[in-house]
């Protein structure tokens, strides 16, 4: 099919969840924009994820749709819309459904086995040669439209600007390095042990002067509640909060340490200095996407990167994870970053 650039007005962006995916997939936006520069970008998300790309100022609209709720429905309400063209990020077996019934003229998804009639201009198949964000540019190098920004966004609102500045002025009033640990995980497997992250957090409050901030979401609390407890007195709690809220939180951290998580990639997207802690999942394609940021995995264990959502060993790609190489990663990161640092006196 010969593709028609000046045909196309309006595009949407297809990528229902997780809102780490729905903020790498950001990476094509200033590209399509630079190459189609009058045009109207939308996109499709599941109700629960519409927050990864609201506010978004190369957005134009959040279509949303439930995780239940009929292909044939989701693409007729796609077809009131009148799009030219249509990027399928996730192309899953009901993306691509969607797509197809969409009517949309130039319909872009990946070369997947089995999803292949839904597009008329298919991307390559290939995944694990590049970082997950990256991934997605392969879609925009099908219709020819030139790679000059790899930068994925999330923005903030007045009301979730507001909302982390204000919690900040109210817990952390003696200018201390403030770090945010997020023991969030949407495998059970990429969850580091509440344990552990005691024992990181005590490690690095012996070495520099800080305090932590416990943000967690849905499923977290168990795990949250004791870090709390542990920690006692140098480390707040986060409230019951939004996505939006959390992310007014971590913009105001001078680093973070997280799980491999959606709020992980929303860190690196706020440019806050990043340190993800990996076991399961490959780092290289899932990491925090930002020169600001870092990763730490023990890459020698004999299970690592093994993508099981449940571990049946013992954990070991966190509980055996040296904490000093957690310490000198943070020290690391914050020095980059040129963020100021407190040794403790005895240091």
């Amino acid at each position: 099919m010969v593709f028609e650039k000046d045909r196309i007005r309006k595009i949407l962006c297809i990528k229902p969840r997780g809102i780490g995916d729905i903020v790498l997939s950001t990476i094509i936006l200033e590209n399509l924009l630079a190459y189609f520069p009058d045009v109207k970008i939308d996109y499709l998300t599941e109700s629960f994820a519409k927050e990864s790309v609201e506010d978004n100022p190369f957005v134009n609209k959040v279509l949303t749709m439930e995780r239940t709720e009929f292909s044939l429905k989701v693409a007729m309400n796609i077809r009131k819309e009148k799009y030219d063209l249509i990027l399928d990020l996730w192309s899953n077996p009901r993306s691509a459904q969607i797509t197809f019934l969409s009517g949309v003229k130039y319909r872009v998804g990946f070369n997947y086995r089995g999803r292949r009639y839904a597009y008329n201009i298919l991307a390559t198949s290939e995944r694990g040669a590049h970082h997950s964000a990256e991934h997605n540019l392969e879609l925009l190098k099908a219709i020819g439209v030139p790679v000059i920004s790899n930068k994925i966004h999330f923005y903030l609102n007045e009301d979730a600007l507001k909302f982390g500045n204000e919690f900040f002025k109210n817990n952390f009033k003696d200018g201390s390095l403030i770090v945010g640990i997020i023991p969030s995980g949407g495998w059970q497997s990429k969850r580091c042990d509440a344990s552990k992250w005691v024992e990181i957090c005590s490690t690095i409050s012996e070495k520099i002067k800080a305090k932590f901030l416990i943000l967690w979401g849905p499923g977290d609390e168990q795990d949250s509640n004791y870090i709390k407890d542990h920690l006692k007195d140098y480390c707040a709690l986060a409230p019951n909060t939004t996505v939006k809220q959390m992310s007014g939180l971590i913009k105001n951290c001078d680093v973070v340490i997280a799980n491999d998580s959606g709020p992980m990639h929303i860190s690196a997207a706020l440019d806050v200095p990043t340190l993800g802690l990996f076991g399961p999942t490959n780092p290289l394609a899932h990491g925090p996407y930002s020169d600001k940021s870092d990763f730490i995995v023990m890459k020698d264990l004999f299970c690592i990167n093994c993508n099981k959502q449940e571990c049946p060993y013992h954990h070991e790609c966190f509980v055996n994870m040296p904490i000093c190489d957690v310490l000198n990663k943070v020290l690391e990161i914050l020095e980059r970053n040129h963020k100021s640092v407190k040794l403790n006196e005895k240091d």
